[in-house]
């Protein structure tokens, strides 16, 4: 990795105006025509990067996928790689829109907050906070927040609408050369309809005054087809103070073409604004001072706004596929939280203020070639992904949201400029490569505007700096034999620091020294892994995988400065995954994750990492469409993490059970009904342990903080289809 100095150049301006920019791309993303009387047949299921073989065709078939497609034997580059449809998401409780992320496997979604905030991810050992190693994707367009005010790949998908999605492509590690920032522990694309199967028009009510809205519908418009949806929700939670989220969703998309050639241009909009009851000291609880679904600062809380313009091109035939993604988006985003009460400020409090403004531009681009090299198949692809954030935080302290005092405030200018090679092989009938090759270039530019040490301006706080780093990947793919395949797969990725970070040399409180954070923190990956259907129905995976994260200086976004991460981190595990369907009714699905996470070099203090996933199992029984009646159990389990580096400090587990039943009356009336913690199991979302003080007159102390699972919970949801 190597970085260069740069001259500060000018500035784009708060007004810079959304454009979306809609060009050619070719996708279809078919495969290599690699035929084998083993392969699963391709139209079981489709990766992003992926699709059906070819010989001469010049019109694709389009791809339905309705399950889970882990059968993905000859298409698939790795065992950690699949596709979640439709009809499973829809079998799913889901109580956040987020959630829909845990239908892969291993992943473990979580909040700390209140609802509209972005949730907190656990997957391969980490705690990924709120998206930093999760590249996250929708209909293509990048999710992830870089520079942050709350945290650097802040995820926030308030803005999806489950019934909208088709499928989920997911793939775990950093082995792919489509996926650059963020995507060290797994990436996904989740993929809305571009016309429904019918429309839709659901209300839906619930426990804690729990209330929601949705139409949808597609219908013929000339040449194309018109998609629009509305959705509004609003829930006060199980929380002593009401929570008051209110959100407003809206969608219109217009598409045109086939699988061989097409496009699309869609409009998105949300709004949304809460109270949070955020985590809460044991203490606390245990002192009488509040109730476990009590609140340390009943002002807690925020708002956020995104607005999406975006469109997308793709065009294939026997020789090449082109796919263009381009978007362009404002995003608008306040966060109040007190999470050490009167810590640092017995007076009035430690409540602050994070604001972050942003328009996002940008561009993903690839053209694949269907070519052979000696009788080989051979696809070769050429990518340029391109994004621009245009971003102004700021950070208050604060007392009932009314701003006491500024920390900081900072316009940025975040620039990403990421050219891919892929090249996939097909070398023997039982043996492919793919082989990959990506550069990210990226410039921080931070212009700070005021910091509370110098009560102005602070040039030591600003500066322009540019980072490049390389991203090798390679896949080695064996078989199948008896419809088994072997996968071994290595690459290297990375994430991005706050540009803050990268460019702040004073403490904006004290004016003191700091270190400059690293631009990039890289990674380094590797797994094999095992796919088969040999068993009659079954589809099962077992991977081993590892990684490794250099040490870095981390930018808090809660204090405004620069924190050292100890040593370079080693993380190591398996995953098994299973999906069974011994009837056309019955559906049993068992995933199972164990991680481990240490700091390498015997650091100070200890080497655990703490809040690392250790183990991970989702497990479900559904029955589908039997005489009109559906109906899922699922276990959800998260295994106890150590919350201290030296280990001492531990969390407890959490296993909740999730029910859905649902009756289709005719083919236009349903009714269905989801239970949240069906046992009341008196659990955590999210443990944590560090400083606070409860009082103002008390001492500080050091102790377990926790966020509550909501208790028994009940949505019921009456449907029409038209």
């Amino acid at each position: 990795m190597n970085f260069i100095r740069r001259k500060r150049k000018g500035r784009y301006g708060a007004g810079v105006a959304l454009l979306a920019l809609i060009g050619s791309f070719c996708s279809a993303l078919p495969g290599l025509a690699w035929a084998d009387t083993d392969a699963a047949p391709a139209a079981q299921g489709s990766s992003s990067d992926t699709g059906e073989s070819r010989k001469g065709t010049t019109q694709l078939p389009e791809i339905v996928v309705e399950e889970r497609s882990d059968s993905m034997l000859g298409i698939a580059e790795s065992s950690t790689q699949g596709t979640i449809g439709a009809q499973q998401l829809e079998e799913r409780p889901v109580s956040r829109p987020g959630e829909v992320l845990e239908a892969m496997p291993g992943v473990i979604v979580t909040q700390h907050s209140g609802d509209g905030k972005a949730n907190q991810y656990f997957l391969r050992g980490f705690n990924l906070d709120h998206g930093t190693d999760l590249a996250t994707f929708v209909n293509g367009v990048p999710v992830n927040l870089p520079s942050n005010a709350h945290g650097e790949g802040y995820t926030d998908l308030n803005f999806l609408i489950p019934e909208l999605i088709q499928k989920i492509d997911y793939q775990k590690g950093p082995y792919f050369a489509n996926v650059g920032d963020f995507g060290s522990a797994g990436s996904e694309n989740i993929q809305y309809f571009q016309t429904l199967p019918a429309g839709i028009a659901k209300l839906e009510i619930g426990s804690w005054n729990y209330e929601r809205a949705l139409f949808a519908d597609s219908t013929k418009l000339g040449q194309g087809n018109l998609l629009a949806a509305m959705e509004v929700v609003h829930t006060d939670g199980p929380w002593v103070v009401p929570e008051g989220y209110l959100k407003f969703n809206g969608l219109l998309t217009y598409s045109q073409g086939d699988a061989s050639q097409g496009f699309s241009v869609s409009a998105l909009a949300y709004h949304g604004t809460w109270g949070a009851t955020n985590q809460i000291p044991e203490l606390a609880v245990a002192e009488g001072l509040i109730s476990r679904f009590g609140s340390m600062n009943p002002t807690d809380g925020g708002f956020t706004d995104r607005y999406t313009l975006e469109g997308e091109y793709h065009q294939a035939d026997e020789h090449s596929a082109t796919k263009v993604v381009a978007y362009a988006y404002y995003y608008n985003m306040g966060l109040w939280n007190d999470f050490t009460y009167f810590l640092v400020n017995p007076v009035n409090g430690d409540q602050f203020e994070q604001r972050d403004t942003r328009w996002v531009q940008g561009v993903r681009a690839s053209r694949t070639y269907f070519t052979q090299w000696c009788s080989m198949p051979v696809e070769n692809t050429f990518g340029l992904d391109v994004r621009n954030d245009v971003i102004h935080d700021g950070l208050f302290n604060t007392q009932d949201r009314i701003v006491l005092s500024t920390v900081r405030t900072d316009n940025i200018v975040e620039t990403d400029v990421a050219p891919y090679f892929e090249n996939k092989i097909q070398w023997l009938p039982k043996f492919r490569t793919v082989f990959g090759l990506r550069y990210d270039f990226i410039n921080f530019d931070n212009n700070n505007t005021f910091t509370y040490a110098t009560n102005g301006p602070n040039p030591a706080d600003s500066g322009d700096r540019f980072a490049y780093t390389p991203e090798p990947k390679l896949s080695l793919i064996f078989g199948p034999w008896a419809k088994t395949e072997f996968y071994l797969n290595g690459g290297m990725g990375f994430h991005t620091d706050d540009a803050r970070g990268v460019n702040t040399t004073q403490d904006p409180t004290t004016g003191l020294p700091v270190q400059r954070a690293l631009p990039i923190a890289q990674t380094v990956g590797g797994e094999f892994g095992v796919r088969t259907l040999a068993v009659p129905n079954l589809q099962s995976t077992l991977t081993f995988w590892v990684l490794r994260l250099q040490s870095e200086l981390i930018f808090d976004g809660d204090t405004g400065t620069t924190v050292p991460s100890p040593d370079p981190d080693l993380r190591k595990g398996v995953e098994w995954a299973n999906y069974y369907t011994p009837t056309k009714w019955l559906t049993i699905d068992a995933d199972f994750a164990a991680s481990s996470a240490h700091f390498l070099g015997n650091p100070v203090g200890g080497d655990y990492v703490p809040e690392a996933a250790g183990v991970v199992i989702s497990s479900g029984i559904t029955i589908h469409d039997v005489k009109g009646w559906s109906t899922s159990l699922r276990l959800r389990y998260f295994g106890p993490r150590y919350l201290t580096q030296d280990g001492t400090e531990r969390s407890p587990s959490t296993a909740l059970l999730y029910y859905n039943l649902s009756y289709k009356f005719n083919k236009t009336w349903s009714i269905e009904g989801d239970i949240f913690n069906l046992l009341n199991a008196k659990a955590s979302d999210i443990d944590y342990y560090y400083q606070y003080r409860l009082t103002p007159t008390g001492p500080a102390v050091s102790g377990d903080v926790f966020h509550p699972v909501e208790p028994f919970t009940v949505r019921v949801a009456l449907t029409m289809r038209f």
